[in-house]
């Protein structure tokens, strides 16, 4: 009997029993395992010749085989410039639209979380009825896309007021907030399309240019939805005091309240640089050869003899290890970041 309450009573309260340190670090280490297997199975994958692969589950290198080179240097020497122009503009499309996303997205949560916004849904939707209209003239009656944008920014802008007048429903910051998470919400299929016959009219299908406007919309909503719930925690006398002092509205923002959100902005940014550098979808409508990405060049090595699993698992190496380095040194700001967001939970 005292064997067992050795083993489970712990000596002091900041301390486990024998028994429960076990099985706390037992469970760890096994799901340790479970969760690093895959990408020790893609490192080996990446030093196997493709005999080696044709033959089944062989895992230990110098035992059930010799470790080869051969796909990296077929990655590295014999595509050349084919692996590092998309390895460069995966790089840059995924920082330059989550720095976009970023900035843009966290003015508009902090608004939504300081201002009150009570739009008239007269307007909203009269927005979007010449929005159709636009639409319409461009598409179906060839009318020029900028000159049709005027006209119905004019006629918006002449017609809101009245609008306005006359149906006095408006709605608020909660409606506005699940609007815009909506947006995440709709599959991204469903609007490639769409967006593939806007950037063809524009004639910027293939570019750099179409794939960061494209990704800094799509996550947006995230930006927005994260953030907000991270400016709603900051107390708002410290604004209120740089106010009295003569700081403007942009000062406060840039001066005060991101460095006081800096764990929220870390882990809502990380979240959306991995959303933007495995993006596959859009990649694979917009792009073709200048502006390809790596998610889209992996997919490539599917060719007509079947996965290319040992090319593959080299560009996944390149893929994954960056995002690995940007999680290992932002660690801790994730972490207070998520605790801040589950205390407001």
């Amino acid at each position: 009997m005292s064997v067992l309450k050795r083993l489970t009573e712990p000596k002091s309260l900041d301390t486990m029993s024998p028994l429960g340190a076990v099985l706390v670090y037992g469970g760890l280490i096994l799901w340790s395992l479970v969760v690093l297997f895959p990408l020790y199975w893609i490192a080996i994958t990446s030093l196997k010749l493709p005999i080696h692969v044709s033959a089944g589950p062989v895992y230990l290198p110098f035992v059930d085989f010799l470790p080869d080179l051969h796909a990296w240097r077929y990655i590295f020497v014999d595509l050349g410039n084919d692996t590092l122009r998309p390895y460069l503009n995966s790089i840059v499309v995924a920082l330059v639209s989550t720095m976009l996303a970023m900035l843009i997205g966290s003015m508009a949560a902090y608004a939504l979380s300081r201002l009150e916004f009570a739009p008239r849904l007269a307007s909203i939707l009269l927005f979007i009825l010449l929005g159709a209209v636009m639409i319409v003239a461009v598409a179906g009656f060839g009318v020029p896309w900028w000159i049709a944008a005027v006209v119905a920014l004019a006629l918006f802008l002449l017609l809101a007021r009245a609008a306005g007048r006359t149906m006095r429903a408006s709605l608020g910051n909660g409606d506005i907030l699940f609007w815009i998470i909506s947006q995440r919400i709709l599959p991204p299929v469903v609007a490639a399309l769409p967006i593939y016959v806007m950037f063809q009219t524009l004639g910027m299908l293939d570019t750099r240019t179409a794939l960061i406007a494209t990704y800094t919309t799509v996550n947006l909503p995230i930006v927005v939805w994260l953030m907000y719930d991270f400016f709603v925690t900051i107390p708002k006398d410290l604004e209120e005091s740089a106010s009295l002092d003569g700081a403007s509205r942009f000062a406060i923002f840039f001066g005060i309240v991101l460095p006081l959100a800096r764990p929220g902005l870390v882990a809502t940014g990380l979240l959306v640089l991995i959303l933007a550098w495995n993006e596959y979808l859009l990649a694979l409508f917009l792009s073709s050869a200048n502006a390809q990405t790596m998610p889209v060049l992996v997919a490539a090595q599917n060719a007509t003899r079947g996965p290319q699993w040992w090319y593959m698992s080299v560009l996944i190496l390149l893929m994954i290890l960056p995002v690995i380095f940007l999680t290992l040194l932002l660690q801790r700001f994730i972490a207070k970041g998520m605790l801040l967001g589950a205390v407001k939970g």
